[in-house]
């Protein structure tokens, strides 16, 4: 018999009476957990209030920052002469820019015809010296198609094959041929051909034999190869790229462009790897390959008059590209002047402090007039940036109205329709009565020490309510002729030291909302305090467990004994009954 099961022998529902004096003895615990939860409302109400005096605290730091009344934008009164851009210090002011010329880059072109000959008609396509590797496929002549279908095929062999395809089959047809002395390959009707132009090309050709070549239509039944054939094979490697001087170097090759080495492997880097590597290095110049005029460039990264310094370390890539020795097109500087004055120079295109003192403002020149007399002319208005000032005062008011509604829904008391009264959940907080009020004396107490005439909010045209405690611009014309007429009165009303309205606002969000701020102290009292009441609720727990164990074990007792009398009333009822 399992006598835990309550009144199984007394009759009696002692389980019950049991969970009922618990519950009693649970109820200084619902009232310490609704404490609890109040507590923890208000820390969170705290906390969020603390985010919003930081929110605040980020408005007020802007307008603090003496660095925002020196704000400045610009306007340009012709935009393809020039752009213009501004940073904070800069003088405002309207400045006159002539522009006489712009700087352009230099340039060392190498000498012509680097590459070899095509040789001779007896030399294969892939052996001819072509800039391009020539593809198999079709291309057309007087709308035939001719078949290039290996690289093997010899040169005589194409032209074998043209003046096949052009038959006329009366004694008409396009003879091929190559002239080593040009370095051309020439294409002649002949017999009922002659004089009859020559159709170049058709929509559907796949090789490129024709662009290799340079042949192009033409009406007189002679087409030329438009310039020497021969040239350098960029996809080859050094050792193989068709250069009329052989490349030497080997494996250690090496030359330097203005000071900046670079090695080369004539067995294994091909030329337009090479020219990649050039390019990418820091030697600042753009090499490139002229195909038409089989020669090499290079182009100054930088603007302005400056030269290419060129030296073979260690082989003689530079002399046998041609470059050693090239012609140089000298670059130019940017010539200009500021307010009529003496002309300037830039190496670049840009105008900066560092050429035309002008302290924060830079200029990019973008077209120069036809000569000295007739400069590009525009004029670049320097002004301070009221108009970033206005937004950032209309940040703070903006910041400081959210920061006194919150303030005043966690404090205030709200009536229901039957007549209720529920209190804000920071109500008869004083620190929250506390920070409203300093709020608003720290607004409009005036600046002391201030040397102008604006010494409190007023004198910018803000009023402030006092039924909400908000801020409102109600006179924006004030606002504005005071950063217009008298800036430096507005700067020293925000920002003069401890006393500048944002400096004092600035130091009391400090206070109240940073790190070591007094919310911090009391949202870590009120997180002690919650943390407390769960130790108080365990310890009451502990108490209320032990009592009805005990009075479960006392009633347990008693069903056995109950049990015990049960059992023996039974015994004697059946001796004597």
């Amino acid at each position: 018999m399992d006598l835990s099961i309550s009144g199984l022998a007394s009759g009696f529902d002692w389980k019950t009476l049991v969970d009922a004096l618990a519950s009693a003895e649970r109820v200084p615990q619902t009232r310490l957990r609704s404490d609890q939860n109040t507590i923890q409302q208000r820390n969170s109400a705290y906390g969020s209030l603390k985010s919003q005096l930081l929110t605040l605290k980020t408005n007020v730091d802007a307008l603090k920052n003496g660095t925002l009344f020196d704000s400045r934008t610009t306007t340009n009164s012709d935009a393809t002469v020039a752009t213009a851009a501004v940073t904070t210090g800069a003088m405002p002011g309207t400045y006159a820019f002539n522009i006489y010329q712009l700087a352009t880059t230099a340039s060392l072109s190498g000498a012509s015809d680097m590459g070899n000959a095509l040789g001779s008609a007896a030399s294969t396509l892939a052996d001819a010296g072509f800039g391009a590797d020539v593809t198999a496929g079709t291309f057309s002549i007087n709308g035939k198609q001719i078949t290039i279908d290996s690289t093997g095929q010899t040169l005589q062999q194409v032209f074998d094959n043209i003046k096949a395809a052009t038959d006329d089959g009366s004694g008409g047809y396009v003879e091929g041929t190559y002239d080593a002395g040009q370095d051309k390959i020439i294409l002649t009707g002949t017999g009922t051909l002659s004089g009859k132009p020559i159709v170049v090309g058709a929509p559907g050709d796949t090789s490129n034999f024709l662009t290799a070549a340079q042949l192009n239509y033409s009406d007189s039944g002679l087409v030329i190869s438009a310039s020497k054939l021969g040239a350098v094979k960029l996809s080859a490697t050094l050792d193989n790229a068709n250069f009329a001087t052989a490349i030497t170097g080997g494996t250690a090759g090496e030359f330097s462009i203005n000071g900046v080495s670079i090695a080369y492997d004539s067995t294994q880097d091909t030329v337009s790897g090479l020219i990649s590597r050039i390019n990418s290095s820091s030697a600042g110049v753009v090499a490139s390959y002229d195909s038409v005029n089989d020669r090499f460039q290079l182009t100054n990264k930088d603007t302005g008059d400056n030269g290419v310094a060129l030296e073979d370390v260690h082989g003689n890539f530079l002399a046998a590209s041609g470059l050693l020795g090239g012609v140089l097109q000298r670059g130019s500087n940017l010539r200009y002047s500021v307010n009529n004055g003496g002309i300037l120079t830039s190496q670049s295109n840009t105008i900066s402090a560092s050429n035309s003192g002008l302290t924060g403002l830079t200029v990019n020149a973008l077209k120069a007039g036809t000569d000295d007399t007739h400069p590009a002319t525009t004029n670049v208005t320097v002004k301070t940036d009221t108009a970033k000032i206005t937004s950032s005062i209309n940040g703070l008011i903006s910041a400081y109205n959210q920061t006194q509604s919150m303030l005043d829904s966690y404090t205030a008391s709200t009536t229901d329709a039957s007549g209720a009264v529920s209190a804000g959940i920071l109500a008869g907080q004083p620190d929250a009565a506390d920070i409203a009020s300093a709020l608003r004396a720290n607004s409009f107490k005036p600046v002391t020490g201030a040397t102008g005439v604006i010494k409190s909010l007023s004198d910018l045209g803000i009023q402030t309510s006092g039924y909400d405690n908000s801020l409102t611009l109600s006179d924006s014309a004030a606002l504005d002729d005071a950063l217009q007429n008298n800036l430096a009165g507005v700067r020293d009303f925000f920002t003069r030291d401890t006393t500048g309205m944002a400096s004092r606002m600035s130091a009391f969000l400090d206070a109240t909302a940073g790190e070591n701020g007094t919310l911090v102290t009391t949202q870590t009292n009120l997180t002690n305090q919650s943390t407390g009441i769960d130790t108080q609720i365990a310890n009451l727990e502990r108490v209320v467990v032990a009592d009805k164990d005990r009075l479960t074990a006392s009633f347990v007792a008693m069903e056995t004994a109950q049990a015990k009398i049960q059992q023996q009333s039974k015994y004697l009822t059946s001796k004597f009954g």
